[in-house]
Formats: C-alpha cells, sequence, structure tokens
C-alpha cells in the first residue's frame, strides 16, 4: 500500500461501471481518487453519484475528492485540475474514462449527438491533458485512456463511423502526446476491453442479452491497475487489452470475471476487437 499513499490519480467520469472498479481498486491501496464526473445527483434509471463512490472510496482505504464536472465544459475542466492541485498538492496520474456510446450510422447520426460523441471522447481528453501537463510533468506522472486500439477492419469502419472517428481520434490523441511528453518522464497508456463489459451502458444499448455475455468491470480495474502499478514492467507499448496486460503478467484464468458465470464460455468480444 505504501507505494500509492499519498499519490493522487484524477479521473473524469466515475461514478459507475469501469470508472468506479478503477477508482475503488487504487482506494484500496490507499490513493487519493479525484472523481470529476457529472453525476452529482442520483439519477432515475443509472446507479451512483460522484458522492456515494467518495464513500466507497473512503470506506476502502483512499481519500476522495468528488467534482461535480461535465466533461464537454472546458471552464469547469480547468477548475476541477485546479481544485485538484489545491486540495491534494498534485496530480501523479490522469484517467480519462468519461465518454459516450453511439451505434448508429452517419446517416442516423444527428449533428447533437455526434457533438456529444466528439464533446466527450475527444475534445475532453485533449483538454485534461494539456491542463495537467506541468502537474504530471512535475511528478514523472502517467496518463491511462480508456480507448481502443485501431482496428481498420472494414465492417469496423462501416458499423458506427460516428462514434469511432471520436474513439479511435482520442486513441490517435493518446499515440502523439505519448511521444509529446515522453522527454519529460510522463508515461502513456491506453486500455481497452478485449470483451464487453457488464456497464450500463451496455445494458441500455445490448440489453441483458448483452450483460449475460459480458465480464466485470472488475477485469478492466485490474489491468488498469496493473499497467500503472507496474509501468516499467510494460516497456514503451501504448495500447493494451485488459487481457493482454493481465497476460503479460501471467494471468491465464479469465472465467472468474464472468458476469453470469454459467456463461463463461460464451463470452462476447468487444468492438474493434477482430474482424467484423
Amino acid at each position: 500500500m505504501t507505494q500509492w499513499r499519498g499519490r493522487t490519480l484524477f479521473m473524469t467520469g466515475g461514478s459507475r461501471g469501469i470508472g468506479r472498479e478503477i477508482a475503488l481498486r487504487f482506494a484500496r491501496e490507499g490513493a487519493n481518487i479525484v472523481i470529476a464526473a457529472k453525476s452529482d445527483q442520483p439519477h432515475a434509471r443509472l446507479p451512483g453519484t460522484i458522492h456515494s463512490v467518495a464513500e466507497e472510496i473512503r470506506a476502502a482505504g483512499g481519500q476522495a475528492l468528488p467534482l461535480a464536472v461535465d466533461a464537454r465544459d472546458e471552464a469547469q475542466l480547468v477548475r476541477a485540475i485546479e481544485d485538484t492541485v489545491a486540495h491534494f498538492g498534485g496530480i501523479d496520474v490522469v484517467v480519462n474514462n468519461a465518454g459516450f456510446l453511439g451505434v448508429t450510422p452517419v446517416a442516423n447520426t444527428s449533428t447533437k449527438h455526434f457533438d456529444l460523441m466528439h464533446g466527450l471522447n475527444t475534445r475532453a481528453p485533449l483538454i485534461t491533458l494539456r491542463e495537467a501537463l506541468p502537474h504530471l510533468a512535475e511528478r514523472q506522472g502517467q496518463v491511462l485512456n480508456l480507448c481502443p486500439p485501431i482496428n481498420l477492419d472494414p465492417g469496423w469502419l462501416g458499423a458506427f463511423a460516428p462514434y469511432t472517428v471520436t474513439k479511435y481520434g482520442m486513441t490517435l490523441l493518446s499515440l502523439g502526446y505519448a511521444e509529446e511528453v515522453r522527454s519529460k518522464g510522463i508515461q502513456v497508456r491506453t486500455l481497452w476491453p478485449a470483451t464487453l463489459i457488464a456497464t450500463a451502458a451496455v445494458g441500455m444499448t445490448a440489453g441483458d442479452a448483452g450483460l449475460s455475455v459480458s465480464r466485470k468491470p472488475e477485469i478492466m480495474a485490474d489491468a488498469a491497475f496493473a499497467l500503472l502499478d507496474q509501468r516499467q514492467t510494460f516497456g514503451d507499448q501504448v495500447s493494451w487489452l485488459d487481457e493482454d496486460a493481465l497476460r503479460h503478467l501471467g494471468e491465464t484464468d479469465f472465467d472468474r470475471y464472468a458476469n453470469v458465470p454459467e456463461n463463461a464460455g460464451r463470452i462476447q468480444r468487444d468492438f474493434y476487437i477482430g474482424t467484423y
């Protein structure tokens, strides 16, 4: 626990799903966790708020700073970075977790809907990385962006191009930022699930059928912790799948992550993994 006690993670999103699990994983190591998310008040259909997760973080052994932030709002992001540094004294890790899943083709994607995806999936990470840069440089910190490896398979490109553009944009931003800040001692990684993950977003798009062939968010939390905790072990490779990161450390049992244990042999691969 001593390695992470007193070290600070700034996370966009995080009031539920994968972000929450990552926060709790680091909380168990004694880290300071900033939850910069929009969920300030309970939602009628979605569980979790920044305050409920903050309580969970403290109960798990970490320190928490819940900040009500709409990641599409530049001023709110800038202020959240400032508040984090004022409260905890600096930033060791940035986790860009906030995002929006859209599965419509170009013909059925409104400009408003595309702006929402672009604002959360591409624009917000850019602002966060820019504003956190001096603080990350001071501590030779780390970045973890939740975005996919770029797969140019025509099937994936044609499935829902607007969303793909914004998520691949985040990946390209990550790859470029990794080169930009390498000389400052900052390490950048991307992480993407190899399979569907049982989150509210998957439930809303794929229903109970999708959730039944998904893995628990804990696999992403364990992979995120591995990448950030053992940064030298993973070399210079930027983009990682959760499975590959855990295999790199010798993990072979992934059935334990099945959301429905009896379906462990039928888990569905995620977007952009293999051919469409």
